[in-house]
């Protein structure tokens, strides 16, 4: 049969993604320190550059190649599915994309009722003959309090929801999702909770007001945890932002920051 995507083009338009979205699709996520999975449902996005003098691309493949990889998804696997469609296809670049949630198990402070507290996360990558990068990102609603409103009012503080969204390198180094997500709620005036009693309510207001965090606070205390997360490793490459949605004014607060560290 004739293959219309690959007759020539002769508009002389490169384009640099063709391909798929919003495919959802279910992959396998290792838990860290256990040998079980999480099995998410991914929301999938997955391109290819198509050079000035080709017409197209071969859609079908990339539901193909996300078949063959999905019973496991890591960064060296992710990545090797990326090369997967970039020599498939034929195409000078492959992109993609896997957005999903992961759930861990949470134990309430007091009560230590347990509940699932779900994270967003991305895995985003590129291969371009050799060339390769792949990028993770997790997402941790957290609360913060202000430090300035709890030193001028008389009585209590505002606080409000956060979140803190960590982009990591993870083409060179591995980094757990799990590690992630402890070294932000770590940083913040309170972790959040899916489920709590009445104990526990007033166990974490009162954990924030003693620890209160300006945005500008939480992203400098979740770099140098990151950081050291890295400190054992060659390559470190970061970015960390934090959005307050603030709860007394009609606008959010952010700060972010990047680092980088590139070894021989």
């Amino acid at each position: 049969m004739i293959d219309i995507q690959r007759l020539k083009e002769n508009r002389g338009i490169k384009l640099k993604k063709v391909g798929i979205k919003r495919l959802r699709y279910p992959v396998r996520i290792r838990v860290k320190g256990e040998n079980v999975y999480q099995t998410p449902i991914a929301t999938i996005e997955l391109s290819v550059e198509v050079p000035a003098n080709i017409k197209g691309t071969h859609m079908s493949r990339f539901t193909s190649i996300v078949h063959k990889y999905k019973d496991v998804i890591h960064s060296q696997r992710f990545i090797e599915m990326i090369q997967d469609i970039q020599k498939t296809l034929e195409a000078p670049r492959a992109y993609g994309k896997f957005s999903f949630s992961y759930y861990l198990e949470k134990n309430a402070p007091v009560s230590h009722e347990t509940s699932l507290m779900e994270y967003i996360c991305e895995l985003e990558g590129t291969s371009a003959s050799g060339n390769d990068e792949l990028y993770l990102t997790v997402t941790v609603p957290v609360t913060t309090l202000c430090p300035c409103s709890k030193a001028i009012s008389e009585m209590g503080a505002h606080n409000q929801r956060a979140d803190v969204k960590v982009t990591v390198d993870v083409s060179k180094e591995f980094l757990w999702i799990e590690d992630i997500i402890k070294a932000v709620e770590d940083s913040a005036s309170s972790p959040l909770y899916s489920l709590l009693k009445r104990v526990d309510e007033k166990y974490v207001t009162e954990q924030a007001y003693k620890n209160p965090q300006f945005v500008e606070d939480v992203v400098r205390e979740v770099y140098l945890r990151i950081e050291k997360l890295f400190q054992n490793k060659k390559n470190c490459n970061f970015t960390v932002e934090c959005e307050s949605y603030e709860s007394i004014h009609n606008h959010s607060a952010f700060a972010s920051t990047n680092y980088q560290k590139t070894g021989e």
